[in-house]
């Protein structure tokens, strides 16, 4: 059977062109209705069907079992902590802690499991849930409300965290027990518990190397000018993204700067799918000119002159890498340095002569690295690739793909 097209894919281009010129408002309504006569198709339903089946987890089983111990371990904390500080005199931990302990711990880097978002959604939830139950009672219809407006106050200070409705509800329906300690509540037990998985959540997390609080990856312009960074002057921009995220006008569970660090990598990904058959040893120069840590700085600005080098390698007798010597180093050195050793860079980034070029994309492009040496398993330097090398292999890779694509054409 054919596969019916979607439904403003059936319009020819004169009647796309008499929507558009009926006004962006209309054309835009026209193909929401669209949209909405195309779900209500057989695949439309199937479609929406689908969404009742939950979608694969990429989580390794190792993350899951420290999601699992980590929130044992912050409950029993928080658990403890209030026994401690209130003893009999409140309960010592409430039902949404452990919604709370499924955000910091299974989830640490949503913007929802951030630590302003457990402890001001919670509190401010708390606050609200208490006063609509003080003010207006403790039946359902009030419940249903403090839920409705801790939902709202969590959006104005950007503290939205999902628990925080249950605490709300919880102030409301609890009974007696909570009743009686009135806006207390909202510190102890809701203020301890938070407080007491928070700190679990910092010192488990950060000692399993996952970075809590979240911090986006930044790249700046290592230059410290207003241009953007190289990758982002062509393909998608910090700004298309935001336009599109606008549009959508719904709140997503990750925030904007990692989600285009998805992107990015995956456009590298595919970039390297492409490309992944050149090699580091295809391109790199193999005739490496270096230095000696002992070498006078005067002999190593003479050979970075002399053969036109902006920074060569240092290696020892062996012929293992010790650092990088730049021009910028020489010129940076105190004035009682007098050999190489003295003012060279240490931290070096590498690469391997089986590496694939797309590897050294973005730090040749995006950081003040221009040369990555190539070294062996020994730490050996074999070559050296650098920015004109990378330029040339990509210029050499994209005229390969143009007579592909006109060959192709040409059989079609």
């Amino acid at each position: 059977m054919r596969k019916a097209l979607p439904v403003f894919a059936r319009f020819g281009p004169s009647e796309c062109w008499r929507w558009q010129a009926l006004g962006k408002g209309r054309y835009s309504r026209a193909l929401k209705w669209c949209v909405i006569v195309e779900r209500l198709t057989v695949q439309g339903i199937k479609g929406w069907f689908k969404g009742f089946w939950p979608a694969p987890m990429a989580v390794s089983l190792s993350e899951r079992v420290l999601s699992c111990v980590g929130a044992v371990l912050g409950l029993l904390f928080s658990g403890w902590l209030c026994s401690e500080v209130l003893g009999s005199a409140s309960p010592w931990l409430i039902a949404p802690m452990g919604a709370s302990a499924v955000l910091l711990f299974a989830v640490p880097a949503s913007p929802l499991a951030q630590p302003w978002s457990i402890l001001g959604g919670n509190l401010i939830s708390a606050l609200v849930g208490v006063s609509c139950a003080t003010w207006l009672g403790h039946d359902a219809v009030v419940g249903a409300l403090a839920g409705g407006l801790a939902i709202a106050a969590m959006f104005a200070l950007r503290c939205l965290h999902p628990p925080g409705g249950a605490v709300a509800l919880t102030a409301v329906l609890a009974g007696s027990e909570v009743a009686e300690l009135g806006y207390h509540f909202a510190l102890y037990p809701v203020g301890l518990n938070s407080l007491g998985l928070l700190l679990i959540a910092l010192l488990f997390n950060n000692a399993l190397r996952r970075q809590y609080p979240h911090r986006p990856l930044e790249h700046g312009n290592v230059h410290n000018t207003r241009d953007p960074i190289p990758r982002d002057r062509l393909g998608f921009t910090p700004a298309d993204l935001d336009a599109v995220l606008q549009a959508r006008g719904e709140l997503l569970d990750i925030s904007r700067e990692d989600l285009e660090e998805i992107l990015l990598q995956t456009e590298a990904r595919a970039y390297q799918r492409r490309f992944g058959e050149v090699r580091c040893a295809d391109i790199m120069s193999r005739d490496v000119q270096t230095l000696a840590p002992d070498t006078a700085l005067v002999e190593a600005r003479a050979s970075l002159h002399e053969h036109r080098l902006t920074a060569m390698p240092v290696v020892n007798p062996q012929g293992q890498l010790l650092g990088m010597l730049g021009l910028l180093d020489v010129l940076q050195a105190s004035t009682d340095a007098r050999d190489v050793e003295a003012c060279m860079r240490r931290q070096v980034p590498t690469c391997r002569a089986d590496w694939p070029v797309t590897y050294l994309l973005q730090m040749l492009t995006d950081s003040d690295v221009h040369r990555v040496p190539v070294i062996d398993e020994a730490r050996r330097v074999v070559g050296l690739v650098s920015q004109s090398d990378l330029l040339a292999a990509l210029f050499r890779m994209s005229l390969q793909g143009s007579s592909v694509a006109t060959a192709n054409m040409a059989d079609s």
